[in-house]
């Protein structure tokens, strides 16, 4: 058979903590949505089934981050046990390599390479569409809800609403807007009546005042006009509407190159390039759409030295070492693809720069581990963590003991003081 029980044991290991580990990098990340989420229960009414696809449309624009990560969690930290629990001796005494071990891991690797590729060229520009779509409805089915009297209402993009009374749920009465439109001329309108109400067909929502007044300030802002009218439209632009249009076919959200499907940038690019525009922020997306699951494959592979050499250390050290690789990693990934969407480095090879270093030292770990030799670059670089991490610890607790000592010496100057000054006046007798 292809899979012995050793490769399977070991494949089973790296799945099990990968699943977890991606649940939990995950679950990290929407804490970041969490307030925003709570806001739209509150003050939009979002049922549960509304903030269950909130959270499905959401999910792959995270599990593009978090899947990569938790890979390198899982090879470190199956490995790193192995190494613990004397499992990496036995296997070893049985005769077998480190590129055999290495066979459950490429399969692993494989698979998480093909779950980021779901995930890059499809999940994602499906995800991020429909997500901003349903923002867009739930903003504007639920608008009419938040216009509430004698409360300035703030919904819409450069307008500020406010209404003396509302009657049957659309017509509003006492109508005053601060239109800030165009800021060299903005406008105060005020209305007796007015009816609000959603335009499917323009995915608008449309305001028609009855018998009101606009007041405008010139560019000059030395003169000042006023306009008397009896019917008067406004359209009224919730912010983010303009990342959705209306087509033939239905809604359609307008989007930045991180959420486009590959044939979408494409032609994204030709048209650019027809118009005479920079076509490398779109060059970079596309490449980034490659590089990032062909990373799963790199940390797959490098998380297993990583794992073995840092038994000693302890899971809390494993831990350590893989956060610092991916912070390492992620930093400089943002810094090539910065440079190449302003043209500083090739387009497309810049955010393969990151993959290019960590595939170097792939090779280079992978070397050393098939033929048993010490890792003294790593050992040496641990040494200098350790330092580094001892210092910052007895510097931390010489200034913990010094506030410590002052507080206690401020305390207890004074009634040293005290005494002393009784005992005077005792031997005076006073």
């Amino acid at each position: 058979m292809f899979f012995k029980t050793i490769d399977r044991y070991i494949f089973k290991e790296l799945l099990k903590i990968f699943i977890i580990s991606t649940g939990a990098l995950t679950a990290v990340l929407y804490l970041d949505k969490f307030l925003f989420m709570a806001e739209m229960i509150i003050n939009r009414g979002v049922s549960s089934w509304e903030l269950l696809m909130m959270m499905t449309y959401i999910s792959p624009a995270f599990l593009a981050l978090t899947i990569p990560m938790s890979v390198l969690f899982a090879s470190v930290i199956s490995f790193n046990q192995f190494s613990a629990s004397n499992e990496w001796i036995a296997m070893k005494a049985c005769n077998w390599s480190f590129l055999e071990l290495m066979k459950p891991v490429a399969c692993f690797g494989l698979m998480a390479y093909l779950l980021a590729n779901i995930i890059m060229f499809w999940a994602l520009p499906w995800g991020n569409q429909s997500y901003k779509i349903l923002i867009y409805d739930i903003i504007k089915n639920r608008a009419n809800v938040e216009i509430k009297p004698n409360i300035f209402n703030k919904d819409f993009k450069d307008l500020i609403l406010l209404v003396k009374e509302r009657k049957q749920n659309s017509l509003l009465k006492g109508v005053f807007i601060a239109d800030t439109t165009v800021p060299d001329s903005p406008q105060i309108i005020t209305s007796k009546e007015g009816v609000i109400y959603s335009n499917p067909k323009t995915l608008k929502i449309q305001l028609k005042l009855n018998n009101g007044t606009i007041h405008e300030l010139s560019n000059k802002r030395g003169n000042y006009q006023t306009l008397n009218f009896d019917r008067y439209d406004i359209t009224l632009s919730l912010p983010g509407t303009e990342k959705v249009e209306q087509t033939k076919i239905g809604k359609k959200a307008l989007v930045g190159n991180k959420e486009l499907s590959l044939e979408k940038i494409k032609e994204r690019i030709v048209e650019l390039k027809s118009k005479g525009l920079p076509t490398a922020g779109a060059e970079v997306e596309i490449s980034k759409k490659f590089s990032l699951p062909f990373t799963c494959l790199l940390f797959a592979f490098f998380g297993a030295p990583l794992g073995i050499k840092s038994s000693r250390s302890g899971k809390s050290g494993s831990f350590g070492i893989t956060v610092a690789v991916i912070l390492i990693y992620y930093i400089l990934l943002i810094m090539t693809q910065n440079l190449g969407r302003i043209g500083e480095i090739h387009s497309y090879t810049s955010v393969w720069i990151p993959n290019m270093i960590l595939f170097v030292l792939v090779v280079y770990s992978s070397y050393k581990m098939q033929k048993e030799i010490p890792f003294k670059a790593m050992e040496k670089l641990k040494d200098l963590f350790i330092t580094f991490y001892e210092i910052f610890k007895t510097f931390f607790k010489k200034n913990t003991s010094s506030k410590i000592s002052a507080r206690k010496s401020n305390t207890q100057a004074p009634s040293l003081d005290a005494i002393s000054e009784l005992r005077k006046d005792a031997a005076n007798g006073k």
